[in-house]
């Protein structure tokens, strides 16, 4: 078991993106310090990395009672720009490889129908990923989020931007369990009004909002934040494009 925690964090430091198609997050041990989440227990292969491993036949049900090494953002913050996406929830070391292009053609439609409304409405502007939402010694990137711009523009930190109107993660293999668990506590707890969870496998948008009951969405939608005088309305399709 340790040897093949060790051997992954090894190969997944050098082969930067590679385990993409693996669905894998990175394994927090005595090696490397990372938490390995595996889709199914199956041969893992870093494709640039020319290797392949086979976890040990109790892994499935070990990983995820192994005693994970608590990250500080110190130490988050040390980590190198390879490309990665570096966040930090509660302790847990959150490691995603850059989007692909369905992923990011999603984030390019969101985009496209929130900024106008939010210019129209004053809400600030949408923030994609290098913005951060810090909270209680956490650091997340979302894939997108509706914020006013920080109030002392003399020393605008991450620590003490404004709370954000509405935080959007655009779910994928790799991410859709930490979406829906870990990231929508941290989100609801730091007071987020309002948080989607974009879904192209199944076509919905999941709404979460504090005190209330999950809703999801597979037509027509609307958003109306504090603030704003009209709600913003569309079609789920326009999200996700046109079915294939």
């Amino acid at each position: 078991m340790e040897e093949f925690a060790a051997a992954l964090a090894a190969l997944t430091r050098r082969a930067g993106r590679a385990y993409a198609g693996t669905g894998a997050a990175l394994y927090s041990g005595s090696h490397g310090n990372v938490l390995v989440t595996l889709p199914a227990c199956s041969r893992v292969t870093l494709a640039h990395a020319n290797t392949s491993l086979t976890p040990p036949r109790n892994w499935c049900t070990m990983v995820m009672a192994t005693e994970t090494k608590q990250w500080t953002l110190a130490e988050l913050h040390r980590l190198p720009d390879d490309g990665n996406r570096y966040e930090l929830v509660r302790g847990v070391l959150f490691v995603t490889p850059a989007p692909g292009d369905s992923h990011q053609t999603i984030d390019a439609r969101l985009n496209a129908l929130l900024t106008p409304y939010v210019i129209q409405h004053s809400l600030g502007y949408v923030y994609h990923p290098r913005a951060v939402v810090m909270f209680e010694g956490s650091q997340v990137e979302p894939d997108l989020m509706v914020r006013q711009p920080h109030p002392d523009a003399n020393n605008p930190t991450w620590e003490t931007a404004p709370t954000p109107l509405l935080v959007v993660e655009i779910a994928s293999n790799a991410t859709r369990r930490r979406d829906r668990h870990e990231k929508r506590e941290l989100y609801i707890d730091a007071g987020v009004p309002e948080y989607w969870i974009v879904d192209g496998a199944d076509r919905t948008i999941t709404i979460v909002k504090p005190s209330s009951a999950d809703e999801i969405v597979r037509d027509q939608m609307c958003w109306h934040p504090s603030g704003a005088s009209a709600a913003l309305c569309f079609d789920v399709s326009d999200v996700f494009g046109p079915k294939r």
